[in-house]
């Protein structure tokens, strides 16, 4: 996925036990906080990334 603030590619870790997640993790390149929202669908998987200002 893409940072919503600096625009580089980083990896994040999902837990595949949980089907509905809501977190902030910081951005591993500029260390700012990332609002994430995922979702488990069958064999798929919804991310959504927000600024923390979006949200």
């Amino acid at each position: 996925m893409f940072c919503p603030y600096c625009g580089e590619f980083i990896t994040i870790l999902i837990d595949p036990s949980i089907l509905q997640q809501n977190y902030v993790e910081d951005c591993s390149v500029c260390c700012r906080p990332i609002t994430l929202e995922i979702t488990l669908m069958g064999e798929g998987i919804a991310v959504t990334a927000r600024r923390e200002d979006e949200c």
